[in-house]
Protein backbone atom coordinates (compact mmCIF):
# COMPACT_ATOMS: atom_id res chain seq x y z
CA UNK A 1 0.00 0.00 0.00
CA UNK A 2 1.31 3.59 -1.07
CA UNK A 3 2.00 5.93 1.79
CA UNK A 4 -0.55 8.53 1.83
CA UNK A 5 0.36 12.19 2.35
CA UNK A 6 0.99 13.89 5.38
CA UNK A 7 1.56 16.64 6.98
CA UNK A 8 4.66 17.01 9.09
CA UNK A 9 3.75 19.06 11.85
CA UNK A 10 0.75 21.45 12.53
CA UNK A 11 -0.82 23.88 15.17
CA UNK A 12 -4.76 24.43 15.36
CA UNK A 13 -6.56 26.41 18.25
CA UNK A 14 -10.17 25.60 18.57
CA UNK A 15 -12.92 28.14 18.04
CA UNK A 16 -15.32 29.16 20.34
CA UNK A 17 -17.05 26.07 21.06
CA UNK A 18 -14.41 24.60 23.65
CA UNK A 19 -13.39 28.19 25.05
CA UNK A 20 -15.35 26.46 28.04
CA UNK A 21 -12.47 24.49 29.54
CA UNK A 22 -11.48 24.89 32.78
CA UNK A 23 -7.98 25.25 33.74
CA UNK A 24 -7.73 22.01 35.43
CA UNK A 25 -9.33 20.19 32.44
CA UNK A 26 -6.74 21.63 30.14
CA UNK A 27 -4.34 20.68 32.62
CA UNK A 28 -5.33 17.13 33.14
CA UNK A 29 -4.76 16.75 28.87
CA UNK A 30 -1.21 17.76 29.39
CA UNK A 31 -0.82 15.04 31.90
CA UNK A 32 -3.33 12.52 30.91
CA UNK A 33 -2.88 8.90 31.28
CA UNK A 34 -1.87 6.82 28.62
CA UNK A 35 -5.60 5.29 28.11
CA UNK A 36 -7.03 8.85 27.52
CA UNK A 37 -4.37 9.92 25.49
CA UNK A 38 -4.68 6.73 23.06
CA UNK A 39 -8.75 7.58 22.79
CA UNK A 40 -8.18 11.10 21.87
CA UNK A 41 -5.33 10.36 19.60
CA UNK A 42 -8.30 7.45 18.00
CA UNK A 43 -10.57 9.70 17.86
CA UNK A 44 -8.52 12.61 16.60
CA UNK A 45 -7.20 10.25 13.48
CA UNK A 46 -10.81 9.13 12.46
CA UNK A 47 -11.78 13.03 12.05
CA UNK A 48 -8.90 13.84 10.17
CA UNK A 49 -9.79 11.03 7.68
CA UNK A 50 -13.17 12.35 6.83
CA UNK A 51 -13.74 11.10 3.11
CA UNK A 52 -11.58 8.08 3.41
CA UNK A 53 -12.73 5.21 1.15
CA UNK A 54 -11.84 2.49 3.36
CA UNK A 55 -13.83 0.75 6.55
CA UNK A 56 -10.47 -1.02 8.09
CA UNK A 57 -10.26 0.67 11.01
CA UNK A 58 -6.49 -1.46 11.57
CA UNK A 59 -5.68 -0.11 7.97
CA UNK A 60 -5.90 3.47 8.71
CA UNK A 61 -4.14 3.67 11.78
CA UNK A 62 -1.56 1.58 10.01
CA UNK A 63 -1.31 3.93 7.35
CA UNK A 64 -0.77 6.65 10.25
CA UNK A 65 0.79 4.84 12.53
CA UNK A 66 3.25 7.82 13.19
CA UNK A 67 0.60 10.21 13.83
CA UNK A 68 1.04 12.19 16.94
CA UNK A 69 -1.27 14.80 18.78
CA UNK A 70 -0.34 16.70 21.76
CA UNK A 71 -1.78 19.12 24.10
CA UNK A 72 -0.65 22.41 24.95
CA UNK A 73 -1.68 24.64 27.67
CA UNK A 74 -1.76 28.16 27.09
CA UNK A 75 -2.97 31.01 29.29
CA UNK A 76 -5.69 31.65 26.55
CA UNK A 77 -6.43 28.54 26.26
CA UNK A 78 -5.25 25.01 24.46
CA UNK A 79 -3.50 24.48 21.46
CA UNK A 80 -3.15 21.00 19.58
CA UNK A 81 0.09 20.11 17.87
CA UNK A 82 0.02 17.45 15.02
CA UNK A 83 2.53 15.43 13.70
CA UNK A 84 2.04 13.42 10.46
CA UNK A 85 -1.27 14.50 9.91
CA UNK A 86 -3.58 12.99 6.95
CA UNK A 87 -2.93 15.73 4.40
CA UNK A 88 -6.43 15.38 3.01
CA UNK A 89 -7.67 17.54 6.45
CA UNK A 90 -5.47 20.21 5.00
CA UNK A 91 -6.06 22.95 2.08
CA UNK A 92 -2.85 24.78 0.92
CA UNK A 93 -1.45 23.93 4.49
CA UNK A 94 -4.29 24.88 7.00
CA UNK A 95 -6.91 22.31 8.11
CA UNK A 96 -10.33 23.09 6.98
CA UNK A 97 -12.30 24.27 9.09
CA UNK A 98 -15.13 21.59 10.11
CA UNK A 99 -12.01 18.95 10.33
CA UNK A 100 -10.43 21.08 13.45
CA UNK A 101 -14.20 21.66 14.75
CA UNK A 102 -14.75 17.95 15.33
CA UNK A 103 -11.35 17.30 16.39
CA UNK A 104 -12.04 19.76 19.44
CA UNK A 105 -15.71 17.85 20.10
CA UNK A 106 -14.04 14.99 20.26
CA UNK A 107 -11.44 16.71 22.63
CA UNK A 108 -14.38 17.59 24.83
CA UNK A 109 -16.16 14.16 24.77
CA UNK A 110 -12.98 12.78 25.77
CA UNK A 111 -12.39 15.06 28.42
CA UNK A 112 -15.92 14.68 29.81
CA UNK A 113 -16.27 10.76 29.41
CA UNK A 114 -12.90 10.87 31.58
CA UNK A 115 -13.70 13.18 34.40
CA UNK A 116 -17.15 11.93 34.99
CA UNK A 117 -16.86 8.50 34.96
CA UNK A 118 -16.35 7.83 37.83
CA UNK A 119 -19.44 9.99 39.15
CA UNK A 120 -21.83 8.83 36.35
CA UNK A 121 -23.88 5.41 38.11
CA UNK A 122 -23.72 2.81 34.81
CA UNK A 123 -25.03 -0.01 36.93
CA UNK A 124 -28.43 0.44 36.74
CA UNK A 125 -31.08 1.86 34.29
CA UNK A 126 -31.73 4.94 35.43
CA UNK A 127 -27.99 5.66 36.02
CA UNK A 128 -27.40 4.65 32.38
CA UNK A 129 -30.07 7.28 31.17
CA UNK A 130 -28.85 10.05 33.27
CA UNK A 131 -25.32 9.78 31.96
CA UNK A 132 -26.45 9.85 28.49
CA UNK A 133 -28.40 12.97 29.01
CA UNK A 134 -25.40 14.25 30.72
CA UNK A 135 -23.53 13.84 27.99
CA UNK A 136 -25.95 15.08 25.38
CA UNK A 137 -26.52 18.34 27.05
CA UNK A 138 -22.87 18.84 27.76
CA UNK A 139 -22.94 18.56 23.71
CA UNK A 140 -25.41 21.23 23.44
CA UNK A 141 -27.57 18.95 21.54
CA UNK A 142 -30.62 19.23 23.45
CA UNK A 143 -32.13 22.65 22.84
CA UNK A 144 -35.04 23.24 24.85
CA UNK A 145 -38.08 25.59 23.85
CA UNK A 146 -37.75 24.15 19.96
CA UNK A 147 -40.48 22.24 18.51
CA UNK A 148 -39.65 18.63 17.96
CA UNK A 149 -38.27 18.14 14.27
CA UNK A 150 -35.28 15.89 14.88
CA UNK A 151 -35.70 12.83 12.44
CA UNK A 152 -32.89 9.54 13.04
CA UNK A 153 -31.70 8.44 9.77
CA UNK A 154 -30.15 4.57 9.86
CA UNK A 155 -28.66 2.86 6.75
CA UNK A 156 -25.22 1.25 5.33
CA UNK A 157 -22.33 3.13 5.26
CA UNK A 158 -21.42 0.53 1.95
CA UNK A 159 -24.47 1.19 -0.31
CA UNK A 160 -24.15 1.15 -4.35
CA UNK A 161 -24.60 4.86 -5.55
CA UNK A 162 -28.12 4.44 -6.65
CA UNK A 163 -29.29 4.38 -3.06
CA UNK A 164 -27.16 6.81 -1.55
CA UNK A 165 -29.17 9.36 -4.62
CA UNK A 166 -32.32 7.76 -2.60
CA UNK A 167 -31.16 8.84 0.85
CA UNK A 168 -29.91 12.16 -0.95
CA UNK A 169 -33.85 12.86 -2.27
CA UNK A 170 -35.93 11.57 0.87
CA UNK A 171 -33.55 14.19 2.73
CA UNK A 172 -34.50 16.75 0.56
CA UNK A 173 -37.47 16.01 1.01
CA UNK A 174 -37.37 15.99 4.68
CA UNK A 175 -35.12 19.79 4.13
CA UNK A 176 -38.54 20.98 2.11
CA UNK A 177 -40.66 20.02 5.31
CA UNK A 178 -38.43 21.69 8.20
CA UNK A 179 -36.95 18.48 8.85
CA UNK A 180 -33.45 18.06 10.69
CA UNK A 181 -31.15 15.17 10.64
CA UNK A 182 -29.89 13.22 13.06
CA UNK A 183 -27.49 9.97 11.78
CA UNK A 184 -24.46 7.71 13.13
CA UNK A 185 -22.21 11.04 10.84
CA UNK A 186 -20.01 8.41 8.62
CA UNK A 187 -20.50 8.63 5.01
CA UNK A 188 -23.75 5.99 2.61
CA UNK A 189 -26.56 6.59 4.04
CA UNK A 190 -25.65 8.64 6.85
CA UNK A 191 -24.07 11.51 4.57
CA UNK A 192 -27.06 11.18 2.00
CA UNK A 193 -30.09 12.43 4.01
CA UNK A 194 -27.75 15.39 5.46
CA UNK A 195 -26.90 16.34 2.05
CA UNK A 196 -30.59 16.53 0.64
CA UNK A 197 -32.04 18.21 3.61
CA UNK A 198 -29.47 21.08 3.27
CA UNK A 199 -30.73 22.02 -0.43
CA UNK A 200 -34.38 21.70 1.21
CA UNK A 201 -33.50 23.82 4.23
CA UNK A 202 -31.85 26.18 1.90
CA UNK A 203 -35.09 26.44 -0.67
CA UNK A 204 -37.31 27.33 2.23
CA UNK A 205 -35.09 29.74 4.00
CA UNK A 206 -34.23 27.83 6.86
CA UNK A 207 -30.84 28.83 8.29
CA UNK A 208 -31.12 26.80 11.49
CA UNK A 209 -30.00 23.43 10.16
CA UNK A 210 -29.14 20.98 12.97
CA UNK A 211 -27.15 18.04 11.29
CA UNK A 212 -26.08 15.83 14.30
CA UNK A 213 -23.73 12.97 14.18
CA UNK A 214 -24.06 10.27 17.06
CA UNK A 215 -20.86 7.99 17.00
CA UNK A 216 -18.42 5.89 19.64
CA UNK A 217 -15.01 5.21 19.73
CA UNK A 218 -14.68 1.91 17.97
CA UNK A 219 -17.07 2.51 15.13
CA UNK A 220 -15.59 6.48 14.56
CA UNK A 221 -12.15 5.03 12.50
CA UNK A 222 -14.38 2.90 10.19
CA UNK A 223 -17.18 5.52 9.96
CA UNK A 224 -15.78 9.10 10.07
CA UNK A 225 -17.92 12.29 10.55
CA UNK A 226 -19.34 13.69 7.02
CA UNK A 227 -18.39 16.89 6.57
CA UNK A 228 -22.70 17.74 6.73
CA UNK A 229 -22.39 17.61 10.65
CA UNK A 230 -22.60 20.16 12.29
CA UNK A 231 -23.08 18.79 15.53
CA UNK A 232 -21.19 15.67 16.73
CA UNK A 233 -21.10 13.86 19.79
CA UNK A 234 -19.03 10.45 21.03
CA UNK A 235 -20.50 8.28 23.46
CA UNK A 236 -18.77 5.80 25.39
CA UNK A 237 -19.97 3.03 23.61
CA UNK A 238 -22.59 1.46 21.18
CA UNK A 239 -25.46 0.90 23.78
CA UNK A 240 -25.30 4.52 25.08
CA UNK A 241 -24.62 5.50 20.95
CA UNK A 242 -28.34 3.56 20.28
CA UNK A 243 -29.87 5.05 23.40
CA UNK A 244 -29.08 8.81 22.91
CA UNK A 245 -30.72 8.24 19.32
CA UNK A 246 -33.73 6.98 20.70
CA UNK A 247 -33.88 9.43 23.19
CA UNK A 248 -33.78 12.56 21.00
CA UNK A 249 -35.52 11.32 18.04
CA UNK A 250 -39.21 12.22 17.33
CA UNK A 251 -39.19 9.87 14.32
CA UNK A 252 -36.97 7.42 12.92
CA UNK A 253 -36.09 6.48 9.07
CA UNK A 254 -34.50 3.43 8.06
CA UNK A 255 -32.32 2.69 4.87
CA UNK A 256 -31.26 0.00 3.24
CA UNK A 257 -27.93 -1.09 5.03
CA UNK A 258 -26.17 -4.45 6.42
CA UNK A 259 -25.21 -5.73 9.84
CA UNK A 260 -25.06 -2.60 11.41
CA UNK A 261 -28.47 -1.30 10.48
CA UNK A 262 -29.94 -4.95 11.41
CA UNK A 263 -28.41 -3.98 14.56
CA UNK A 264 -30.15 -0.57 15.08
CA UNK A 265 -33.42 -1.84 13.92
CA UNK A 266 -33.72 -5.21 16.77
CA UNK A 267 -32.34 -2.52 19.10
CA UNK A 268 -35.27 -0.41 18.12
CA UNK A 269 -38.39 -3.33 18.28
CA UNK A 270 -37.00 -4.86 21.15
CA UNK A 271 -37.45 -1.03 23.27
CA UNK A 272 -40.66 -0.72 21.60
CA UNK A 273 -42.20 -4.15 22.20
CA UNK A 274 -41.74 -3.22 26.04
CA UNK A 275 -45.14 -3.15 27.85
CA UNK A 276 -44.33 -0.12 29.18
CA UNK A 277 -43.65 1.42 25.98
CA UNK A 278 -47.67 0.58 24.83
CA UNK A 279 -48.68 4.41 24.72
CA UNK A 280 -45.55 5.27 23.60
CA UNK A 281 -45.27 7.76 20.64
CA UNK A 282 -42.43 7.05 17.82
CA UNK A 283 -42.83 6.63 14.37
CA UNK A 284 -40.86 4.19 12.16
CA UNK A 285 -40.26 4.40 8.70
CA UNK A 286 -38.12 1.83 6.54
CA UNK A 287 -37.53 3.51 3.22
CA UNK A 288 -35.94 2.22 0.05
CA UNK A 289 -35.67 2.41 -3.85
CA UNK A 290 -37.78 0.61 -6.11
CA UNK A 291 -35.08 -1.19 -6.98
CA UNK A 292 -33.84 -1.83 -3.59
CA UNK A 293 -37.27 -2.77 -1.77
CA UNK A 294 -36.18 -6.54 -1.67
CA UNK A 295 -34.30 -5.43 1.27
CA UNK A 296 -36.74 -4.60 3.25
CA UNK A 297 -39.19 -7.79 2.47
CA UNK A 298 -36.05 -9.41 3.62
CA UNK A 299 -35.60 -7.48 7.16
CA UNK A 300 -39.51 -7.53 7.20
CA UNK A 301 -40.01 -11.29 6.25
CA UNK A 302 -36.75 -12.16 9.51
CA UNK A 303 -38.41 -9.60 11.87
CA UNK A 304 -41.95 -11.50 11.34
CA UNK A 305 -40.30 -15.26 11.34
CA UNK A 306 -38.40 -14.21 14.92
CA UNK A 307 -39.88 -11.56 16.34
CA UNK A 308 -43.51 -12.28 15.50
CA UNK A 309 -46.26 -9.64 13.65
CA UNK A 310 -47.00 -7.97 17.02
CA UNK A 311 -43.46 -6.52 16.13
CA UNK A 312 -44.58 -5.25 12.80
CA UNK A 313 -46.81 -2.71 14.26
CA UNK A 314 -44.15 -0.64 15.16
CA UNK A 315 -43.17 0.21 11.65
CA UNK A 316 -44.00 0.79 8.10
CA UNK A 317 -42.81 0.57 4.75
CA UNK A 318 -42.49 2.43 1.94
CA UNK A 319 -40.50 2.43 -1.32
CA UNK A 320 -40.00 4.36 -4.35
CA UNK A 321 -41.70 6.97 -3.09
CA UNK A 322 -39.65 10.02 -1.44
CA UNK A 323 -42.08 12.97 -0.92
CA UNK A 324 -44.84 10.39 0.91
CA UNK A 325 -41.71 8.73 3.01
CA UNK A 326 -41.13 12.42 4.15
CA UNK A 327 -44.59 13.50 4.29
CA UNK A 328 -45.68 10.23 6.43
CA UNK A 329 -42.79 11.20 8.80
CA UNK A 330 -44.06 14.74 8.85
CA UNK A 331 -47.20 13.77 10.19
CA UNK A 332 -45.66 11.35 12.60
CA UNK A 333 -43.41 13.98 14.08
CA UNK A 334 -46.56 17.02 14.72
CA UNK A 335 -48.12 13.51 16.32
CA UNK A 336 -45.10 13.51 18.77
CA UNK A 337 -45.79 17.10 19.43
CA UNK A 338 -49.26 16.40 20.67
CA UNK A 339 -48.25 13.45 22.14
CA UNK A 340 -45.91 15.55 24.67
CA UNK A 341 -47.55 18.75 24.89
CA UNK A 342 -50.37 16.40 25.69
CA UNK A 343 -48.21 14.58 28.54
CA UNK A 344 -46.56 17.44 29.27
CA UNK A 345 -43.33 15.52 28.44
CA UNK A 346 -39.87 16.90 26.84
CA UNK A 347 -39.62 18.26 23.57
CA UNK A 348 -35.41 17.63 23.49
CA UNK A 349 -34.95 13.99 25.44
CA UNK A 350 -37.81 11.15 25.22
CA UNK A 351 -37.84 10.90 29.33
CA UNK A 352 -40.91 8.84 28.42
CA UNK A 353 -39.37 6.02 26.55
CA UNK A 354 -38.49 2.93 29.00
CA UNK A 355 -35.16 1.03 27.72
CA UNK A 356 -34.52 -2.13 30.00
CA UNK A 357 -31.29 -2.46 31.47
CA UNK A 358 -30.57 -5.73 29.09
CA UNK A 359 -30.25 -2.90 26.30
CA UNK A 360 -28.22 -0.68 27.87
CA UNK A 361 -25.13 -2.81 29.50
CA UNK A 362 -22.25 -3.07 27.40
CA UNK A 363 -22.09 -5.72 25.28
CA UNK A 364 -18.63 -7.53 24.75
CA UNK A 365 -18.42 -9.20 21.59
CA UNK A 366 -15.91 -11.84 22.73
CA UNK A 367 -15.85 -15.37 21.34
CA UNK A 368 -17.29 -17.12 24.62
CA UNK A 369 -19.65 -14.38 24.52
CA UNK A 370 -21.27 -14.69 20.77
CA UNK A 371 -21.05 -18.48 21.13
CA UNK A 372 -23.55 -17.63 24.72
CA UNK A 373 -26.08 -15.94 23.03
CA UNK A 374 -29.89 -17.15 23.73
CA UNK A 375 -30.92 -17.10 20.07
CA UNK A 376 -34.20 -19.66 20.79
CA UNK A 377 -38.00 -19.10 21.07
CA UNK A 378 -38.39 -19.59 24.61
CA UNK A 379 -38.34 -16.20 25.99
CA UNK A 380 -40.49 -12.85 25.61
CA UNK A 381 -40.02 -11.80 21.99
CA UNK A 382 -37.86 -8.52 22.94
CA UNK A 383 -35.50 -10.27 24.99
CA UNK A 384 -35.27 -12.86 21.42
CA UNK A 385 -34.50 -9.02 19.74
CA UNK A 386 -32.02 -8.40 22.85
CA UNK A 387 -30.19 -11.40 21.77
CA UNK A 388 -30.20 -10.91 17.99
CA UNK A 389 -28.96 -7.52 18.43
CA UNK A 390 -26.20 -8.41 19.96
CA UNK A 391 -25.28 -10.95 17.38
CA UNK A 392 -25.61 -8.68 15.08
CA UNK A 393 -23.17 -6.22 17.25
CA UNK A 394 -20.48 -8.95 17.15
CA UNK A 395 -20.60 -9.22 13.30
CA UNK A 396 -20.14 -5.58 12.57
CA UNK A 397 -17.33 -5.66 15.19
CA UNK A 398 -15.79 -8.51 13.20
CA UNK A 399 -15.72 -6.80 9.77
CA UNK A 400 -15.01 -3.15 10.45
CA UNK A 401 -14.00 -2.61 14.20
CA UNK A 402 -10.32 -2.81 15.48
CA UNK A 403 -10.28 -5.27 18.28
CA UNK A 404 -12.92 -7.34 16.69
CA UNK A 405 -10.63 -7.92 13.51
CA UNK A 406 -8.07 -8.68 15.55
CA UNK A 407 -9.66 -11.09 18.19
CA UNK A 408 -11.20 -13.09 14.59
CA UNK A 409 -7.47 -13.10 12.82
CA UNK A 410 -6.72 -14.68 16.66
CA UNK A 411 -9.34 -16.93 17.45
CA UNK A 412 -11.14 -17.49 13.79
CA UNK A 413 -14.75 -16.92 13.28
CA UNK A 414 -17.25 -16.07 15.96
CA UNK A 415 -19.24 -19.16 16.84
CA UNK A 416 -23.02 -18.26 16.61
CA UNK A 417 -25.43 -21.31 18.28
CA UNK A 418 -28.99 -20.99 18.49
CA UNK A 419 -32.50 -22.84 16.80
CA UNK A 420 -32.01 -24.33 12.82
CA UNK A 421 -34.98 -22.45 12.01
CA UNK A 422 -33.83 -19.20 13.75
CA UNK A 423 -30.10 -19.87 12.35
CA UNK A 424 -31.33 -21.08 9.06
CA UNK A 425 -33.35 -17.53 8.98
CA UNK A 426 -30.20 -15.44 9.91
CA UNK A 427 -27.88 -17.42 7.21
CA UNK A 428 -30.41 -16.37 4.40
CA UNK A 429 -30.47 -12.30 5.51
CA UNK A 430 -26.72 -12.58 6.32
CA UNK A 431 -26.47 -14.50 3.05
CA UNK A 432 -28.40 -11.62 1.10
CA UNK A 433 -26.66 -8.59 2.81
CA UNK A 434 -23.48 -9.92 1.37
CA UNK A 435 -24.42 -10.81 -2.50
CA UNK A 436 -25.36 -6.99 -1.90
CA UNK A 437 -22.30 -6.32 -1.51
CA UNK A 438 -23.36 -4.58 2.40
CA UNK A 439 -20.45 -6.22 5.07
CA UNK A 440 -17.40 -4.07 3.80
CA UNK A 441 -16.74 -1.21 1.41
CA UNK A 442 -14.70 -2.17 -1.16
CA UNK A 443 -14.42 -5.92 -0.77
CA UNK A 444 -14.49 -7.83 -4.11
CA UNK A 445 -14.66 -11.12 -1.96
CA UNK A 446 -16.18 -11.07 1.79
CA UNK A 447 -14.54 -12.95 4.13
CA UNK A 448 -17.35 -14.06 6.74
CA UNK A 449 -16.29 -13.05 10.92
CA UNK A 450 -18.95 -15.97 11.74
CA UNK A 451 -19.94 -19.59 11.93
CA UNK A 452 -23.61 -20.34 12.27
CA UNK A 453 -24.27 -23.30 14.15
CA UNK A 454 -27.65 -24.98 14.76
Amino acid sequence: MAQPAKISRAFIRPSSNLGLLSRREAASLVSADEDLHKLFRRCALAVLNSGNDTDDAREIFEAYADFEIQVILESRGVQLELFNAPAVAFVDGVMIDGIRDHIFTALRDVIFMSQRRDRFDLESSEGITDAVFRMLRNANMLRTGEPPNIVVCWGGHSIPRSEYEFTKEVGYHLGLRHLDIATGCGPGAMKGPMKGAAVGHSKQSYYGSRFLGLTEPSIIASEPPNPIVNELIILPDIEKRLEAFLRVAHAILVFPGGAGTAEEILYLLGVMMQPENADTRLPIVMSASAESAAYFDEIDRFIRSTLGEEATRHYEIICGDPAATAQRLRQGVTQVRRHRNRENESYCFNWELHIPDEFQQTFEPSHENMASLALHRDQPAHQLASELRKAFSGIVAGNIKEFGLAAVEAHGPYQINGDPEIMAMLDTLLASFVAQGRMKLGSATYQPCYELCA
